[in-house]
């Protein structure tokens, strides 16, 4: 997994490994999460979004299956 660099007030930060499209996502308050078959599309998004904390409520959390 690589980390990619975000600047959001509830994100901390962002590992993504495009081989199998786990994103492993560490927020702020101290909770973690990781999803599965998420596309380099999706991150690519969010990184490059107004609010990269908005963008992962809207799109990633909805669409995409969390498996921890």
């Amino acid at each position: 997994m690589k980390e990619i660099a975000v600047t959001s007030r509830i994100i901390e930060s962002i590992f993504f490994n495009p081989d199998d499209g786990q994103l492993y996502i560490a927020f702020r308050n101290g909770e973690t999460r990781l999803f599965a078959g998420v596309t380099e599309d999706a991150v690519s998004g969010m990184v490059t979004a107004d609010s990269p904390g908005q963008h992962y409520i809207d799109h990633i959390r909805t669409q995409f299956r969390r498996v921890a």
